[in-house]
């Protein structure tokens, strides 16, 4: 297709389709610069082309050397990855956070909050053990039924079944609350 013959009737059709000319614009340079436009819509079509085709080739010598997609996206990940580390943010932000690290007020907040874990583990262990103890000693009382119960075994199995749950289960003791237990609420 020439693109005179193309550029003419796009000329017309352009001229036609918006009714009058933009101001400052004859006639010819609004041939001249539709014929322009054309032969560039042509020079982008053909770079379409030739860039689909080298990337057909690419995808070809690719497969050919066993180079798989799966790959290609792990192998851009460590480069990125790779730039991240090496990027100032990156290593600021990095140096920030060891000084941090070692700074007094950061060692004084982590033994804090340790010992606090260390007390409420304590507290629990002390509450588990009085509730153990008060059961046991309802269980005891000659006068009471209580001990025998369905209901009181159901909630002395949740009570104990809760205590493994919050604290674990201690060293060397083993599990000995039924496999309902397992399966209750708490």
């Amino acid at each position: 297709m020439e693109s005179s013959e193309h550029g003419s009737s796009m000329s017309s059709a352009g001229v036609a389709s918006g009714g009058t000319l933009p101001p400052g614009l004859t006639e010819e340079e609004a041939e001249e610069i539709q014929l322009e436009l054309i032969k560039v819509e042509d020079e982008i079509q053909t770079l379409r082309q030739v860039l689909v085709a080298k990337e057909r080739h690419a995808a070809e010598l690719k497969r050919r050397l066993g180079i798989s997609s799966l790959s290609e996206i792990k192998q851009n990940l460590t480069k990125g990855w790779h730039d991240v580390q090496c990027s100032n943010a990156y290593l600021t932000a990095s140096a920030t956070f060891e000084e941090i690290g070692r700074s007094d007020a950061y060692k004084r907040t982590q033994e804090t909050l340790s010992q606090a874990g260390h007390m409420t583990s304590a507290a629990f262990s002390s509450v588990g053990s009085a509730i153990r103890n008060r059961f046991g000693e309802m269980r005891a009382l000659p006068y009471s039924n209580s001990g025998n119960s369905p209901s009181f075994k159901s909630f002395e199995d949740k009570v104990e079944n809760m205590k493994y749950k919050v604290m674990g289960q201690s060293n060397g003791e083993e599990s000995n609350h039924s496999s309902t237990s397992n399966n209750a609420p708490f």
